[in-house]
């Protein structure tokens, strides 16, 4: 690292620490350890600027995504052939409602996808994998989540959050030369991070990994849940508690990360998980009972496994956008079909009124998914600093996915909650519907749950001002500093609130976007009103302003529907030309646009009339037993009514 990172990184590391001290005052111990732990694990890297980032400020800025990013013709041309071996070798080998029914993705399948080498995607070429962009990655994906997302997933979590991504970029070239071939030539791999007390609070973690006396080894024991590719796994990522290091005099614990080769003595599978949907995945417990873990298997550094994670996830998680977006598709597919096909009182139930606006409402976003996918794996390509993004387009395609299947499951009506094996087996067309909706349910939960993303992109959207802050906010600064900092603080709010209510009153025109215009008016417009409303709730809240989870969320939802806006428009636009899109991206992008700022309305509205205060007295007398009563009249599960 080059003196002048160094100095940054120095400088960065120290402001974090000072944010880190404000943040926790007042804090339970419990509370204060899961804050320290997960501060100290964000990314900080500014890494240039960001869509999301600058719109939370008040600054909608189209020239960070127009002109839309595109595949050169020979990365394409690639993608194209991959996309296409894969896709009839699936549809000849593959019946995704058998795996489902049998819990098995059949042997000579996995062998046959190896040999089309999608195991070694993500391997760069120089360790004999394929080295595919981003781009063409999640192109892979989406076809096979469109067929089996069983089966997707067993690709996925090898190599978007298994060993191959972090070993890419943060690997030594020893861990490189020794592993990547491996992978390359067939090693399937797991990440192990989830236990039974830590799902989304690292602090809980009780898996350790000590160091022994002469310094060669580590020793890892603990136990690991919902470890997906884990019971079929040759080796793993695993993070491990290491011994505390101390920061500005205070113990802190220390999170690291492990390669870890599955056929060492004390790993062992104790499980393997049976969920709703993805019948199929090889997902379980694994018990490491005394592993020893050479001391050159640690990945990046010890204390940075948890970031590290992060880090891997905001590359990783990309391709949930991706899986999401190809059921989106077949739901279209799906709903033209049949809703040409079933005929009710004399016309074709796509044509009746409710049908319709169920059609287009799929058809339109899904193609915002799309346009959001494409984006993100572009910027990932670039390698851009997409943390926020990223984080916004898992939200945006998981939620999204949810709602159009379950569009569909109510446009099939009674055949869509049938199986597609008993479809067959009365001579219909086997849509999978049922199957699809079962597999869909867990993308809002895996990376990252719904509500998690929102409480991360909420701290990413305070960011700015909470540095501003810092001085003022921060104990150990002196009184004469405090004036300073106050005086500053005083002179950038007057400017930058004035330039909000302006911005809000009088935004751009944007003549030259024609029929999308008004929909990047209403963008600029309603950027300055959000940024102006966070403001105010971080002036009304300060530091409560963490428990109203409920109002940050619907302040993020804006965001995030605003950056699906930006995204639809500039992909709509860079459509246009091509010949058998025309005009039909436009049309779909004025859609979303406008049912997204009726949802955008309605959070504004929901914002305004907060009345979660209620809620949160009568749930806490729920917990304690006052209406247990209403639970009389039940066969009980659990403890039951008293």
């Amino acid at each position: 690292m080059s003196p002048e990172n160094l100095m940054k990184s120095s400088a960065s590391a120290q402001a974090q620490q000072r944010q880190l001290h404000m943040a926790t005052r007042g804090m339970t111990g419990g509370q204060r350890a899961a804050m320290e732990v997960a501060e100290l694990a964000r990314d900080t890297d500014d890494g240039g600027r960001s869509f999301a980032a600058e719109m939370f400020m008040g600054r909608a800025d189209h020239s960070l995504i127009q002109p839309f990013p595109q595949q050169s013709s020979e990365d394409r041309l690639i993608g194209d052939e991959l996309v296409h071996n894969v896709s009839v070798f699936l549809a000849e080998h593959l019946d995704p409602d058998e795996v489902d029914e049998n819990r098995t993705i059949p042997k000579q399948v996995i062998q046959g996808l190896r040999d089309l080498g999608v195991f070694r995607m993500k391997v760069p070429t120089e360790y004999g994998g394929l080295g595919l962009s981003q781009v063409n990655y999640n192109r892979v994906i989406m076809a096979v989540a469109s067929h089996c997302a069983s089966t997707a997933v067993l690709i996925s979590a090898h190599q978007s959050i298994g060993v191959p991504q972090p070993l890419k970029m943060f690997g030594t070239d020893a861990q490189k030369a020794k592993y990547l071939p491996r992978i390359a030539n067939g090693a399937l791999s797991a990440f192990a991070l989830t236990e039974s007390e830590a799902g989304s609070d690292p602090a809980r973690m009780s898996t350790t990994a000590t160091l022994t006396e002469d310094g060669k080894h580590y020793i890892l024991s603990g136990v690991k849940q919902w470890t997906t590719n884990g019971p079929i796994a040759d080796l793993l990522v695993v993070m491990a508690k290491t011994a505390p290091k101390v920061y500005r005099g205070k113990e802190r614990s220390q999170i690291t990360a492990f390669i870890v080769e599955a056929d060492w003595p004390g790993v062992e599978v104790v499980h393997r998980c049976d969920f709703m949907g993805l019948r199929a995945i090889h997902n379980g417990v694994i018990r490491f009972d005394n592993v020893k873990v050479p001391v050159e298997n640690v990945l990046w550094g010890e204390g940075l496994g948890l970031k590290l994670a992060l880090k891997t996830l905001n590359i990783g998680r990309l391709t949930l956008p991706a899986a999401c977006t190809g059921l989106a598709k077949q739901c279209l597919s799906i709903a033209r079909q049949w809703g040409n096909e079933r005929v009710q009182w004399g016309r074709p139930i796509g044509k009746h009124e409710v049908g319709s606006q169920k059609i287009a409402y799929i058809a339109c976003t899904t193609f915002a998914m799309e346009a959001i996918t494409w984006l993100t794996s572009h910027w990932a390509d670039q390698s851009r600093n997409i943390r926020i993004e990223a984080a916004m387009a898992k939200l945006f395609c998981s939620e999204a996915s949810w709602r159009i299947i379950d569009q569909t499951m109510q446009f099939r009506a009674g055949r869509g909650y049938e199986r597609a094996l008993s479809l067959r087996a009365r001579g219909e067309t086997a849509y999978p519907v049922e199957r699809m909706m079962r597999d869909a349910r867990i993308n809002t939960i895996i990376e990252g749950t719904s509500e998690i993303m929102r409480l991360f992109l909420a701290r990413e959207a305070l960011d700015p001002h909470l540095k501003r802050a810092m001085k003022l906010l921060d104990p150990d600064t002196a009184w004469a500093g405090k004036l300073r900092a106050a005086a500053s603080l005083a002179g950038f709010y007057s400017k930058w609130y004035f330039v909000q209510v302006w911005g809000q009153v009088w935004p751009r025109r944007y003549r030259s976007m024609g029929p999308l215009a008004r929909h990047y008016r209403y963008m600029d417009r309603t950027s300055h009103r959000l940024a102006r409303v966070l403001f105010q709730a971080m002036a009304r809240h300060q530091q409560k302003l963490e428990r109203r989870q409920l109002l940050l969320a619907r302040l993020m939802d804006i965001g995030t529907e605003l950056f699906a806006m930006a995204a639809a428009c500039a992909y709509a636009q860079s459509l246009e030309t091509e010949d058998d899109v025309g005009d039909d991206a436009v049309q779909l992008a004025d859609l979303f646009c406008r049912q997204a700022r009726q949802r955008i309305g309605r959070h504004f509205r929901a914002v305004r009339t907060d009345r979660a205060t209620a809620g949160c007295a009568l749930a806490e007398g729920v917990l304690d037993g006052q209406f247990r009563w209403l639970e009389n009249g039940v066969i009980p599960v659990g403890d039951g009514p008293a």
